[in-house]
């Protein structure tokens, strides 16, 4: 399978929300078709097989996915739940999700994207219920607006992804460190 997403921030919740990139400045749209959704829904794991959605899907899921975004980014502030994305995100894990069967080849879901969608609202109703919400950071990536779970020593990871945006941010110090010893020197 070619994966086209990415996935760093350590919940599906959260992958989900960081489906629309670069938030502060030139936001990058990861669902502009419905097959982009199902292939996330796919590549994250969460389902294993979905039936095709459309375009109402597509709009569903950005609409709860900001929902998730706010709810996320109130939580890890320490600040009050918009009602209006409250009410989304419950909505959605309101709908009964798919139900996985037991294959001979091990655990298979077939969801459609309602279902899909309610499972990835249920697992953002657990991680922003659960123990992990003290774990909850932005990437320091100034371009980059994910929220991930930092579960590394120390609890002092600093980017999302080391590929996606850590690397980069070294690359580009590294690089005005040469430039200003070029100009001193």
């Amino acid at each position: 399978m070619n994966l086209e997403h990415v996935f760093v921030c350590g919940d599906p919740a959260l992958d989900f929300a960081a489906t629309l990139r670069a938030r502060r400045s030139a936001r990058f749209e990861m669902f502009v078709t419905p097959d982009r959704l199902d292939a996330w829904y796919l590549e994250s794991g969460v389902v294993d097989a979905i039936t095709p959605g459309g375009p109402g899907d597509v709009a569903q899921a950005t609409a709860v996915r900001e929902a998730v975004y706010r709810l996320v980014t109130a939580r890890r502030l320490g600040q009050e739940y918009d009602p209006e994305a409250l009410a989304l995100v419950n909505d959605a894990a309101r709908t009964p999700s798919a139900v996985p069967q037991l294959t001979a080849e091990g655990r298979w879901t077939q969801a459609t994207p309602a279902e899909a969608l309610s499972a990835v609202a249920r697992r953002a109703v657990e991680l922003l219920s659960g123990a992990d919400v003290p774990l909850l950071k932005e990437c320091g990536n100034p371009e980059c607006t994910r929220v991930y779970i930092d579960r590394s020593r120390g609890t002092r990871r600093q980017w999302c992804g080391m590929e996606s945006c850590g690397n980069r941010i070294k690359a580009a110090a590294y690089r005005a460190r040469r430039k200003s010893t070029v100009t001193a020197g």
